[in-house]
């Protein structure tokens, strides 16, 4: 497979014949457990499904495979995935993240891993003189969600790696920089490309494409770093040792949701520049969060360093939180639920599903666009922002 570009490995991955019958699907393994050879060794490779699994394992060679990593571990849910990465920061260390990110890992850090021992700095991530200004001797990880939810700025990656190796060099050190890809699935934004350590899915989204698996991934680096305490090592431990790790069919699902991750992101992609072109010259939008907007104030750094703009868009209204929900309350098509990146189109209003204190404007729908025809929903859109639904 050497050579091949994403949308063609994505389809092939994990498909290899089964050796004993042929089969092109690859069978599903329950087992939890593994014969020993008669002299105690495990010959086949596999010893308890906390460690690894046969199922487990071909997900994870196809998403090191697809990402460009030398590794990969599936977890039971991207926040287990997120967590780990941070649970790996050496103890007493300090990490920098986002002011806007998801509100579920924002809040697993002020409840559970910061009351632990973690020390957090959140800044914007788009601005690198707050980034450098926050690097502290103990920092260790500088977490990165680009684009962000659900403002949808967009981080420059490189740059932030940048800041992390001149932390390195001046405090001696290693410091990793981890890239949250969920919302930019490949091959939307090649992470290991800028120079990350480690990237994370939530393969609940994008990867399985079908709003019914619950998992998540984290990829390692093509290839650890020079002096660097290896991050990966430290994920693999927690991935291993606490056992939070994806069940064998969430593994199948995901891995069967890759064969058509290609066709589906391009007409995600497609149908998401369209509505957002129609939203930002809408009347009652008063703005538009679509990285492939000229205006977007992040545009250009998304027209370097992702290869689509994405599927994610989100919008505020004129008529404050009163419209927004007027909005959300008036589509038939869209979905008013949470997640995002499966076929169907997704609308919520988001601050009603954040905790209290967080960043996300009341009036602001967030919007996960899926594969129907997009005049659909266009005309879904239209109808629920007509003047006496907004008013």
């Amino acid at each position: 497979m050497s050579g091949w570009r994403p949308e063609t490995l994505a389809v092939h991955l994990g498909l290899e014949p089964d050796p004993a019958t042929g089969a092109l699907v690859p069978p599903l393994h329950l087992a939890t457990t593994f014969e020993r050879a008669a002299d105690g060794g495990y010959p086949r490779g596999y010893v308890y499904a906390r460690e690894s699994n046969p199922t487990r394992h071909a997900f994870e060679v196809a998403m090191a495979t697809l990402e460009g990593g030398r590794a990969a571990a599936a977890f039971a849910s991207g926040s287990a995935a997120a967590a780990a990465v941070l649970r790996a920061v050496p103890g007493g260390g300090h990490a920098i993240v986002p002011d806007d990110m998801y509100h579920g890992l924002r809040t697993l850090l002020t409840r559970v891993l910061v009351p632990a021992g973690l020390r957090v700095t959140a800044v914007d991530m788009t601005d690198l003189a707050a980034v450098r200004a926050a690097v502290r001797p103990d920092t260790r990880l500088l977490w990165v969600e680009t684009p962000s939810n659900p403002l949808l700025k967009v981080t420059d990656i490189a740059s932030v790696v940048a800041v992390a190796r001149e932390a390195e060099a001046a405090h001696g050190a290693p410091v990793w920089v981890a890239v949250d890809a969920t919302w930019t699935p490949p091959p939307w934004q090649p992470a290991f490309g800028h120079g990350v350590d480690l990237v994370v899915h939530a393969t609940t989204k994008y990867l399985s494409g079908h709003s019914d698996v619950l998992g998540g991934v984290v990829v390692a680096a093509p290839a650890a770093r020079e002096g660097d305490a290896d991050a990966w090592t430290r994920v693999r431990d927690v991935h291993r040792l606490e056992g939070g790790v994806a069940g064998p069919f969430d593994a199948w699902l995901a891995l069967r949701g890759l064969r058509t991750l290609a066709v589906r992101l391009a007409v995600q992609a497609d149908n998401a520049a369209t509505l957002a072109a129609f939203l930002v010259a809408h009347p009652a939008v008063a703005e538009v969060r679509y990285p492939g907007l000229p205006g977007h104030p992040n545009h250009e750094v998304a027209a370097r360093q992702m290869r689509s703009f994405g599927a994610m868009l989100s919008f505020r209204l004129r008529g404050g939180e009163a419209a927004a929900r007027a909005v959300a309350g008036r589509v038939r098509l869209f979905t008013r639920a949470t997640s995002l990146g499966g076929v169907e189109s997704l609308i919520e209003h988001r601050a009603s599903v954040e905790p209290p204190g967080g960043t996300t404007p009341t009036d602001l729908l967030r919007v996960s666009v899926g594969i129907e025809h997009v005049d659909d929903l266009l005309d879904d859109l239209e109808r629920a922002l007509a003047p006496e639904a907004v008013a």
